[in-house]
């Protein structure tokens, strides 16, 4: 049996180290964050500092997957992505490590030729990633027993993961984001996308906690989604903060996360993280905490993704993601 080892931080030489993700369990720093409330504690919980490329969530989600995965015999890894996934960044180079191989279904069959103008793609593909490329309104049906089936067909013995990562699996490592010491929280904030790793908080929860979620896209269907993994009610979705949808962003949301980064010398990435932490403060400055409220936000990473949204933004000749 793996021993598990509990480690504040992981020094480099580990990070680069075969089959990590299965053997180390680590834990986070939270981080203060001053507001304009003197009366409500806001901290940030520095998720996205505990691995170089498979930070935040990502490390999580993958942790027992991969674990599964080895215990299979599986060859490889397959999974599902757009075009800037912080999924399948995370999964290439956990596969590399972990002597799997691993195959990306990317949305949008337009971007087989477009492979070095992509950051994420380009390092997927460096850490050995074998694509599959998908028109947008065939991936919709990606989920097919028709299409798994071919699937099977082409790669053979692979282990499959959901796009986003998201399974009862993941839900498990996601459990693991919260210590004992976290629960001295009022309320815990993260961004969300497919519900694992709000599923994982609010598994790990205590009784008086609140679970806050953001996410970062349209649609109703994540209350759905998250109810087949948790069994509490101490949770609420909050939907006003997704700035139009997945990947969407503006002028306001590109000042708020130089300006955050300016302030607190944090950088936030521009699909989840960000959204979230402009809600909370938000939320702050408009009295939804009460007095004395002790706020914890998660930070899932996915800084990876701010090189792909600068050359949509440099495009635009918008302002860009400052990353100093």
């Amino acid at each position: 049996m793996l021993n598990t080892k509990v480690i504040e931080c992981i020094p480099l030489n580990l990070y680069l180290s075969a089959k990590f993700l299965v053997l180390l369990q680590v834990t986070s720093h939270n981080e203060f964050i001053k507001t304009n409330r003197e009366d409500i504690r806001l901290y940030l919980k520095r998720e996205d500092l505990i691995h170089p490329y498979i930070s935040g969530n990502k490390y999580r989600k993958l942790k027992y997957n991969i674990k599964e995965a080895l215990t299979q015999n599986c060859e490889s890894l397959l999974t599902f992505g757009g075009a800037y996934s912080n999924h399948i960044a995370a999964v290439a180079y956990a596969g590399s490590i972990n002597g799997l191989k691993t195959i990306g279904v990317i949305r949008g069959d337009e971007l087989a030729a477009e492979i070095p103008n992509n950051p994420t793609l380009t390092f997927a593909q460096q850490h050995g990633m074998q694509f599959k490329f998908l028109s947008r309104s065939s991936y919709r049906n990606k989920m097919s027993n028709t299409f798994i089936e071919e699937l099977n067909n082409q790669f053979n013995n692979f282990y499959l993961i959901p796009e986003g990562g998201t399974n009862a699996l993941a839900v498990k490592g996601c459990e693991e984001i919260l210590t004992d010491n976290d629960s001295q929280f009022d309320f815990i904030c993260c961004s969300v996308g497919t519900g694992g790793t709000l599923s994982g908080l609010i598994n790990a929860s205590k009784s008086h906690q609140r679970i806050l979620g953001f996410p970062a896209l349209n649609g109703d269907f994540l209350n759905n989604d998250i109810r087949k993994f948790v069994s509490t009610s101490n949770w609420k979705i909050l939907n006003e903060y997704n700035f139009g949808g997945y990947a969407k962003i503006n002028h306001e949301l590109v000042n708020f996360i130089n300006g955050f980064k300016r302030e607190h010398d944090i950088l936030l990435d521009p699909i989840y993280t960000s959204k979230m932490m402009f809600g909370v403060l938000d939320l702050i400055n408009n009295n939804y905490f009460s007095k004395g409220a002790r706020i914890l936000a998660i930070h899932t990473g996915g800084i990876q993704g701010v090189d792909g949204m600068n050359l949509k933004l440099k495009r635009k000749n918008w302002p860009l993601i400052l990353k100093q």
